[in-house]
C-alpha cells in the first residue's frame, strides 16, 4: 500500500515562524533546514507557496523584496527558510552588501542546513548568481537541487531542451552533485519530484511505503 508522503501534510501546515537580519536572531541551529535561494524575479516566493499550499512567501511584482532570512516551521525540528532575493538593480548598494554578508553567514555556518533549492527562471537560467551558488554548493558539499521555475512559459519541447543543456552544463562544469527538475507555479508542475527532494533532506523519505 502506498503511504502519502508526510512531507506534504507538514508543508500544507507550515507557518511563519520569524524574520531574521543577521545571522545571530535566527532559530537555534538545530534540526533540519531547507534553505530557497534565488535570484529576484526568479519565481522563488510563487514556488514556496505553491510547496506549502499557502501563501507564506510574500510574492511582489517589485523583484527584491525579500529582504531577511525569513523562517517557516513544518514542525518542532524541520523549517524552509526563504533567503534574501539577490541581483536587483534598484536595491542600495549598502543594503546589497548587508545581504550578501549574512546570506554567507547563514549559508557558511548553519549546521542544520540539510540542502538548498535553488530557483532559476527557464528562460534566463544560469546567470552569475546562480554559478556562484553552484561553485558555494561544491566548495561546502551542500546538497543542492535546481527548479527552473516558470516552465509555463515555455513549450514543453523548449522547456525540456532547456532543461536537458543546463543539466550537461552542470555536469561538466560542478560534477553530479546537483539535481534538477522542471517548475511551475502556477501549473502545479514538479511538485511530486520537489517533495521527494525534500522529504529525503529532511529524513522522511523512510516513513513512505509502497
Amino acid at each position: 500500500m502506498h503511504v502519502k508522503n508526510p512531507i506534504l501534510g507538514l508543508c500544507q501546515k507550515a507557518t511563519f515562524a520569524l524574520s531574521a537580519a543577521k545571522v545571530d536572531q535566527c532559530p537555534t541551529d538545530q534540526g533540519y533546514e531547507v534553505a530557497f535561494a534565488g535570484r529576484s524575479n526568479a519565481g522563488k516566493s510563487s514556488a514556496l507557496n505553491t510547496l506549502t499550499h499557502a501563501s507564506l512567501a510574500r510574492t511582489s511584482k517589485t523583484p527584491g523584496r525579500t529582504q531577511l532570512l525569513n523562517f517557516f516551521a513544518l514542525d518542532d525540528e524541520r523549517r524552509l527558510v526563504d533567503l534574501p532575493g539577490y541581483g536587483y538593480a534598484k536595491v542600495p548598494i549598502p543594503l546589497k552588501q548587508h545581504w550578501q554578508r549574512h546570506l554567507e553567514a547563514y549559508l557558511g555556518g548553519r549546521e542544520c542546513l540539510r540542502g538548498v533549492i535553488l530557483m532559476m527562471d527557464v528562460r534566463h537560467p544560469m546567470t552569475d548568481f546562480d554559478k556562484m551558488m553552484l561553485d558555494w554548493s561544491r566548495a561546502s558539499g551542500m546538497p543542492m537541487h535546481i527548479l527552473l521555475t516558470k516552465a509555463d512559459k515555455l513549450t514543453f519541447g523548449a522547456a525540456k531542451n532547456t532543461l536537458l543543456k543546463v543539466q550537461s552544463e552542470i555536469r561538466k562544469g560542478w560534477g553530479e552533485g546537483v539535481t534538477i527538475q522542471l517548475f511551475s507555479a502556477p501549473k502545479r508542475q514538479g511538485l511530486e519530484e520537489a517533495y521527494g527532494v525534500l522529504a529525503g533532506w529532511m529524513e522522511l523519505e523512510d516513513k513512505v511505503a509502497e
